[in-house]
């Protein structure tokens, strides 16, 4: 069993923090259950383009609100707490977060990430070995 705080993850490596978003690391794949967990937050005002080309995400919004912009239909879909989206075709889109407050997201990737993945220039997350 796998027991774990925020708090445990909060100022160590598993606490990646960026100009737009910071992504609490919670599950890798070296726990063994096909998936990973992170808790992220989308900083205010801030536009993200990504396309997890190697990877499926599902994301559940617990907090702040914004909008997901489907690239290959155009189409937006509002986010607020309660919303979920899920990349099942690893779908390029823009997120973007409100002015004013942060969203925040529970993230779940399949196959699960290391902890060491960095977004490529397409967005994207290399493949584990």
């Amino acid at each position: 069993m796998i027991v774990k705080h925020l708090d445990d993850v909060i100022g160590t490596a598993a606490d990646v923090d960026t100009e737009g978003w910071n992504s609490r690391r919670l599950i890798y794949k070296d726990a063994g259950v096909g998936y990973s967990i992170n808790d992220t937050i989308i900083k205010p005002g801030t536009e993200h383009e990504f396309e997890y080309r190697n990877h499926f995400e599902t994301v559940y919004c617990i907090e702040g609100e914004g909008e997901i912009i489907d690239l290959a239909t155009g189409v937006t879909h509002a986010i607020r707490p309660g919303t979920l989206y899920c990349l099942n075709q690893h779908d390029r889109h823009v997120l973007r977060a409100n002015k004013g407050r942060h969203m925040r997201m529970v993230c779940v990737f399949n196959p699960p990430l290391t902890g060491r993945e960095v977004h490529d220039q397409t967005g994207a997350y290399a493949l584990a070995d």
